[in-house]
């Protein structure tokens, strides 16, 4: 099989493929630095994130960009009510972004900021103008004019069919069906930032920023863009209209669009109090790898995702059982040999969770098959039938998960405790919940310091020292790790 994958442009899942070989060049809208972002947006960054590690597992060369929106309507708004510079307001929220996606195990892309290309947008406006595309307006705007694109609407499938030719919308973000001539460039209003240019004095308008980084970084066609459904239209139709009218050439080929979430069956919305971000949820005291698993996992990416307390409490249970799972194989004590069926096993899971990813990437199938795996192999261990050399091939499938769900690795307290900092530099450590600051004392003691704790229980218990064996016990478990006697000896994990 093939990667396939729903396109939003043709409407229907296609087998992916490139312009060049085993390159792929793609382009993700990112944030809009003016405040920290919200699980709705993480759930479309892990679905991107996702997408271009199954990529590279499946052997492609990424060339992944992303745009940081640094300055727009709602960051100069509220910059001015701030009293700052816009690159000071919004060098504080794209800082936090990126500690957040990094918490979250995404991977950087390559950035590239709206403010560093300012000149380039100006002269593609220009071109723009040259040929008709677009227009000035007295007080010294740019827009782009829809008439001139025939084929506007054929990503977001919206009929365009009565548009009022000459009608001008100059917010950055609309939600009406109706289209209208987009702004391209903004003039500056009394006291408002802005830059000179070759085209006047003023600021990109949000469309004309992506177009212009996006064939700046990846060429006039590229592979896939990616980005939430909210930006299907208008951000992303425009886009269509304006590069595609300026080049005559396919914009991108493949459009990836996952969809928002639900917080307990109901819209997320600051009014109704669900409104939550990465760090109110660490703050509350739940791990980041729980975050992204259940942002990753559930339902896939094109269906909706109802985010529940007891789904992220489910999705913490799923990664400590993996996670012991392997540490099982690592530390497991098996009899030479190995069992045909165990191998046969791991063969069969890698190819069921392969083509569950190849599937528009199916990453609820993946997950299921990753825990069949697990629940036989542990009967496996549990009745001494797994033996030494079937545990490599176990974890080289656990391995080739991890790839793509990135959740293995145990450092959620260290990045919980970034997140408390960042809360006491903020003045806002009251929301430390007791459950957080039970994991931040498991942070006091390092992995080798722990181990040799450990090694000195067991030697008091060795010696019939109980007293000493049971007081180091105590007081590991009092800073938050938990300790395990396992059939593969003693065990333990931070909480």
């Amino acid at each position: 099989m093939a990667l396939r994958l729903f396109n939003t442009l043709s409407g229907k899942i296609e087998e992916f493929q490139t312009i060049d070989g085993n390159a792929v060049r793609m382009y993700a809208c990112g944030p809009t630095v003016y405040d920290y972002g919200h699980i709705g947006n993480f759930r479309t960054f892990v679905a991107v994130d996702i997408l271009r590690r199954f990529l590279r597992q499946s052997g492609y060369r990424v060339h992944h960009v992303m745009n940081i929106t640094d300055v727009d309507d709602k960051i100069i708004r509220n910059a001015a009510e701030a009293g700052l510079p816009v690159q000071q307001y919004t060098s504080k929220y794209e800082k936090a972004f990126l500690e957040d996606a990094a918490a979250l195990g995404i991977e950087q892309p390559e950035l590239v900021r709206a403010t560093e290309h300012i000149p380039e947008m100006a002269e593609f406006i220009a071109g723009l103008v040259a040929k008709g595309l677009a227009y000035r307006t007295e007080d010294g705007s740019y827009y782009f004019r829809i008439a001139k694109f025939p084929a506007y609407g054929k990503l977001s499938k919206k009929d365009f069919a009565g548009m009022e030719d000459g009608a001008r919308v100059d917010v950055d973000e609309y939600e009406k069906d109706s289209a209208r001539d987009f702004a391209l460039w903004k003039a500056p209003k009394p006291g408002e930032t802005s830059w000179e240019s070759q085209i006047g004095p003023g600021r990109p308008g949000w469309h004309i920023e992506c177009s212009v980084m996006s064939m700046q970084e990846l060429g006039e066609s590229f592979d896939l863009h990616a980005g939430g459904e909210d930006l299907i239209f208008p951000h992303h139709e425009n886009e269509i209209a304006q590069s595609e009218s300026a080049t005559g050439k396919p914009f991108a080929r493949f459009w990836f669009h996952a969809r928002f979430l639900l917080v307990e069956g109901e819209k997320m919305s600051k009014s109704r109090g669900n409104f939550y971000t990465v760090r109110d949820l660490v703050l509350r005291g739940h791990k980041p790898s729980s975050i992204r698993y259940l942002l990753a996992s559930s339902v896939p990416y094109r269906n909706q995702l109802n985010f529940t307390f007891d789904g992220l409490q489910q999705a913490a249970t799923s990664v400590e059982r993996l996670r012991n799972f392997r540490q099982r194989l690592v530390d497991g004590k098996f009899a030479d040999g190995s069992d045909l069926s165990l191998a046969s096993l791991a063969t069969q899971t890698s190819k069921r969770m392969r083509e569950s990813l190849e599937d528009d990437l199916n990453t609820a199938q993946a997950q299921a098959a990753v825990f069949d795996m697990v629940r036989v192999a542990n009967s496996a261990i549990d009745s001494g039938n797994l033996k030494k050399e079937d545990a490599p091939a176990l974890l080289a499938v656990l391995n080739q998960f991890d790839e793509i769900f990135a959740v293995l690795n145990d450092d959620d307290a260290a990045k919980m405790k970034q997140v408390a900092d960042w809360a006491e530099a903020e003045g806002r450590q009251k929301e430390i919940s007791p459950e957080l600051q039970e994991i931040l004392r498991s942070t006091a003691l390092s992995d080798d310091q722990i181990n040799q704790k450990i090694a000195d229980m067991q030697a008091a218990r060795a010696s019939r020292n109980f007293a000493l064996s049971d007081s180091i016990r105590a007081e590991l478990t009092a800073l938050g790790i938990l300790i395990e006697q396992t059939k593969e000896g003693v065990r333990w994990r931070r909480k």
